[in-house]
């Protein structure tokens, strides 16, 4: 088990960084724009008129299996910055492509499990952007990793 696993999921951690990642993914939806934002904004809305605490929930179910993917990342990052002279938000920048992938194959999985059909219409819908838009979000992952790891 790596430091990011150990960190971000221990008991006394773990609440603080569940409230992170859903003020990251509120700013991160409020901040699209456009047509795709519209798009955005409009399932996200439909997923929080379902369940309100859908986000919280769905980062505390999720968390462990994100963990266990960044801190495979974050190991790569040690190895290839051991002095650390960039923080690994800006490692991450330079990869966010790849690491939106991987995070990407987890609510891929969770939906295909899922029983629920109403937010799996609205993840399918959604999900055709969810790649450049998770992409976006890896810096902000980042600096919340660095926060959560100083």
């Amino acid at each position: 088990m790596g430091i990011l696993i150990e960190t971000l999921l221990s008991e006394s951690n773990r609440p603080g960084v569940v409230v992170d990642c859903a003020l990251l993914v509120d700013s991160e939806v409020g901040a699209k724009k456009g047509m795709t934002g519209m798009v955005i904004k409009g399932g996200y809305k439909a997923f929080k008129a379902i369940k309100p605490s859908i986000v919280e929930n769905a980062v505390n179910l999720l968390l462990d299996d994100f963990a266990k993917i960044l801190d495979r990342h974050y190991d790569q990052y040690l190895e290839s910055n051991p002095d650390k002279k960039i923080s690994f938000s800006a490692w991450a920048s330079q990869r966010n492509a790849k690491m939106a992938d991987d995070l990407l194959v987890v609510t891929d999985d969770m939906m295909d499990r899922s029983n629920k059909n109403a937010l799996k219409k609205i993840y399918k819908g959604l999900r055709k952007i969810a790649q450049r838009n998770v992409a976006d979000a890896i810096p902000a992952v980042g600096k919340l990793i660095d926060k959560h790891l100083a």
